[in-house]
């Protein structure tokens, strides 16, 4: 119980430097390319995944040994696009509309956790997963921001990022984490590398400062998310990563003088409720239980 409750609190504080991580992003992504931003960001998180996984595998040629190299490759190259992706949103939509979208992914993975992985889903969490939806739909807004491609920016990260959850599932059942760790650093540093050369800018030393710390957060978060799950069991601590949204929102207001309208606030909510049900739903089923 309490690895549990030590587990929960630091998913909070991760959760938080994620939010900061998130507004530098927005901030840098507003001067200066997202690629760029991403590409460097990379470098940094590259470094820290190599030691990490070094440590963990025993070396680096442990971490790097997979039967499946096309999979993980295809895994870190999309996860890098995917956070392109977002970072983009950030500066078309704003840290609270991206967000809120991008929170309906867990959705997105158990819809799609049938036909990907053949695990089995209940009525139950269909219907959790379409009043999820339903409030993805109110905070698009039908007929006003339903064809905007802002809105459907971030719905693709979230989509973007589900389906690199389930291929990391997937990839589990021949890899150890390690493995996995590795190749999503490696081949997305690689990815952007040869992408983001081509689309340098000078940067200020102030930027530079914020960059840094852009690097530094990112890397202080995984560390601390790979301790998290080390404490607790990730039913146990999941539904505490919503806690980004809330320190992103704040963020947003304060920061970047966002709003929160109605129609995210409603949206938010339903999304929220039915993936904290889905969740519940797949740690009962996980317990020998029939799938509803």
């Amino acid at each position: 119980m309490s690895d549990t409750r030590r587990g929960i609190w630091l998913m909070i504080l991760t959760m938080l430097i994620f939010a900061m991580q998130d507004g530098i992003s927005r901030h840098l992504a507003g001067e200066y390319n997202v690629i760029m931003v991403v590409m460097i960001r990379y470098w940094f998180f590259a470094a820290f995944v190599l030691t990490v996984s070094a440590r963990r595998a025993g070396s680096i040629a442990n971490a790097a040994r997979t039967n499946q190299p096309v999979l993980q490759v295809f895994r870190g190259l999309l996860l890098a696009a995917e956070v392109c992706v977002m970072v983009l949103a950030f500066t078309l939509l704003g840290l609270i509309e991206s967000l809120a979208i991008f929170a309906s992914y867990p959705l997105i993975v158990a819809a799609l956790s049938g036909p990907i992985l053949g695990e089995k889903v209940g009525p139950r969490r269909w219907i959790a997963i379409g009043i999820g939806f339903v409030g993805v739909l109110i905070m698009l807004q039908p007929g006003v921001k339903v064809f905007s491609p802002a809105a459907f920016v971030a719905l693709l990260s979230a989509t973007m990022f589900a389906l690199y959850s389930l291929l990391t599932r997937y990839a589990a059942r021949q890899d150890r984490t390690a493995t996995s760790f590795f190749w999503t650093g490696v081949a997305g540093a690689v990815g952007m590398t040869l992408v983001g050369v081509w689309f340098w800018e000078p940067m200020s030393g102030p930027d530079w400062a914020w960059m840094a710390l852009l690097c530094v957060t990112g890397a202080t978060g995984h560390y601390l998310l790979i301790r998290v799950y080390e404490l607790a069991e990730a039913s146990a601590v999941q539904p505490f990563a919503y806690f980004q949204l809330a320190f992103a929102s704040v963020i947003g207001v304060l920061v970047f003088g966002e709003t929160i309208e109605m129609n995210i606030a409603i949206g938010v909510g339903l999304v929220i409720a039915a993936g904290l049900f889905t969740l519940w739903r797949s740690r009962v089923s996980g317990a020998d239980q029939p799938a509803d």
